[in-house]
């Protein structure tokens, strides 16, 4: 009896022993220098490739006038362009997720940076308004390196340290969509300083920020691992990642989950109108203020430098609150930073001081971001056996929330403009394009004050997200894997 005794304790404590070596081996602060770190180096790795992956994504932006010009396209192809780019995203996220969590976001990523690449860089060689819009598409499908970025940082991470991580990555990945308005100029301007026409310098801005993108995908799959411990394929050949079958049903079970949905709605609610907002800034701002288009390219910049720190704030909140309230606490915050941004942009709409403007713009952009990191503060607690799967739905909602918008914008200022037009018919083309741009300018703030009231109401359904009582106990680090309790024999 004595004995038993003795190997029952010592199996308990080999199994706790187990199970503190295992959170170990996930990182429990973000060290930035710390690059013998595994943790930290993949911080950084998935951070620079979400950053050139973002800035080839719309790479583009900055030379439209010049695509426009070159390849003859119409008001109604450009905008399709945009939605185009936005709708590759949606079915390459939902894919990716599941992807990841079969084979892995090392080889995921390695694949996406190199396939990826293809468009990029055929979209610099494109001779018709159909090529590009077929690039445009595909090009929308390297935006799933959110996904895999969300998906590595869960796995490197623990618990009290996940969402900041999360955060941090997206924000500065982020960043390459507004960096690109600088970045992609500067190449253009080098490459016409080797003799290049200015006409043709976009074509080859494209070229090059496609072969960067794909030897990033090289660097990524010689530098990372999928996790502290190894990568999937070699845990999987000794046996300390399951294979079982009842292990690779999550997606089942991520359907069924209604607070997939909520978040679904909720990255919508937040990225997906970051993005539409974002694209459509430029001329709202022209027409409303009057601005000179440099300037207004100035103002939705700084939008997107905020990028650097604030969606790293909403993740560092979430934590904060996650430590003090639970999983709870991190919905209450992501709740209330939800519905600021929708009261924020509420406001903005109606604004009709710049001053007053680009203070709300700046507010507004500092809200959204910050429910962006607060929502993947949430996530990766959902079902952590399916990281990849719920990250990949919630992820897609965000580009299905900038699609839904952006066909909001476009069918309201569409309308607007084409009445413009027949109310000044017979008038002069300077005065019909001041029409357009006043009836342009109200029909995107009716669009704007609309699409807020819709993110505070959100803001509120978000509350609904509960948690069980052992999935609380998740906040808590714990193991990547379930032990199982091995039978002793009597003696």
């Amino acid at each position: 009896m004595y004995k038993r005794q003795v190997f029952i304790l010592s199996f308990v404590s080999i199994k706790i022993g187990m199970m503190v070596s295992l959170v170990q081996e996930k990182a429990t602060k973000l060290s930035l220098f710390d690059f013998k770190n595994i943790s930290t180096r993949t911080f950084w790795i998935t951070s620079i490739s979400f950053f050139l992956c973002f800035f080839a994504w719309f790479g583009i932006v900055p030379f439209m006038p010049d695509v426009v010009k070159d390849l003859g396209l119409t008001p109604d192809q450009k905008w399709n362009s945009i939605i185009l780019a936005v709708s590759g995203t949606i079915f390459a996220r939902l894919l990716i997720g599941k992807l990841c969590d079969k084979y892995g976001p090392r080889l995921c990523y390695t694949w996406l940076l190199m396939l990826g690449a293809i468009p990029v860089i055929l979209c610099g060689l494109v001779q018709t308004p159909t090529q590009f819009l077929v690039c445009r598409l595909f090009i929308g499908f390297i935006g799933a390196s959110f996904v895999i970025t969300q998906v590595h940082t869960s796995l490197m991470f623990a618990p009290n340290i996940v969402g900041t991580a999360n955060a941090t990555s997206a924000g500065w990945g982020n960043l390459g969509g507004g960096a690109n308005r600088l970045g992609m100029p500067l190449i253009a301007a080098a490459v016409v300083a080797f003799g290049v026409a200015d006409g043709e310098a976009w074509r080859y801005s494209m070229v090059i920020a496609g072969i960067v993108c794909f030897l990033m995908g090289i660097v990524y799959f010689l530098c990372t691992k999928d996790t502290p411990k190894g990568n999937f394929k070699d845990l999987k050949i000794s046996g300390e990642m399951s294979t079982a079958k009842k292990n690779q049903i999550g997606l089942l079970e991520v359907l069924k989950d209604y607070r997939v949905w909520i978040l679904f709605v909720v990255y919508a609610a937040s990225f997906g109108i970051e993005l539409t907002v974002y694209g459509t800034m430029d001329d709202y701002l022209q027409n409303t203020f009057q601005l000179q288009r440099v300037t207004a390219g100035n103002i939705v910049l700084s939008f997107a430098l905020m990028n650097i720190f604030a969606r790293t704030l909403g993740g560092f909140f979430g934590d904060k609150c996650g430590k003090l309230k639970g999983l709870r606490g991190r919905v209450l915050f992501l709740s209330f930073i939800l519905t600021l941004q929708g009261v924020m942009l509420i406001f903005f709409s109606g604004a009709t001081s710049l001053v007053l403007g680009v203070v709300l713009l700046i507010l507004f952009s500092l809200s959204v971001q910050m429910a962006e990191g607060a929502t993947f503060s949430v996530v990766p607690f959902i079902n952590k056996n399916a990281i990849g799967a719920v990250s990949g739905i919630v992820g897609a909602g965000g580009n299905v929330g900038a699609f839904l918008a952006a066909m909001l914008l476009k069918s309201k200022s569409a309308l607007a403009e084409k009445a413009a037009i027949v109310a000044n018919e017979g008038l002069s083309d300077a005065v019909i394009k001041t029409a357009q741009s006043v009836a342009s300018s109200s029909a995107v703030s009716s669009g704007y004050l609309l699409i807020g009231f819709v993110v505070v109401v959100t803001g509120i359904v978000s509350l609904s997200i509960r948690f069980s009582t052992e999935e609380e106990k998740e906040e808590a680090p714990k193991g990547i894997e379930v032990l199982i309790p091995i039978k002793v024999k009597s003696s």
